[in-house]
């Protein structure tokens, strides 16, 4: 059983994207405090009604994001 739903996030025209790694799940926001939001209710769209055991999941799994940097640049 997994304890963690991860995403990772990238910055999109002027806003983030959220892409689930082993979740069909995709959302964005204009700002990181909304794309969390968005994850949450994401993730609670998701597993609503669901039986988390089926999914793979522990009973209380985490949301754990990763946000890609840009390249640095080498002087």
């Amino acid at each position: 059983m997994k304890s963690i739903i991860q995403f990772q996030i990238s910055e999109s025209d002027g806003g983030y994207v959220a892409e689930g790694v082993s979740v069909p799940i995709v959302t964005q926001g204009d700002t990181l405090d909304e794309l969390a939001a968005n994850i949450r209710e994401a993730v609670g769209l998701y597993v609503e009604g669901e039986n988390l055991a089926e999914l793979g999941f522990a009973t209380t799994p985490s949301v754990l994001v990763n946000f890609e940097l840009p390249a640095l640049a080498h002087a």
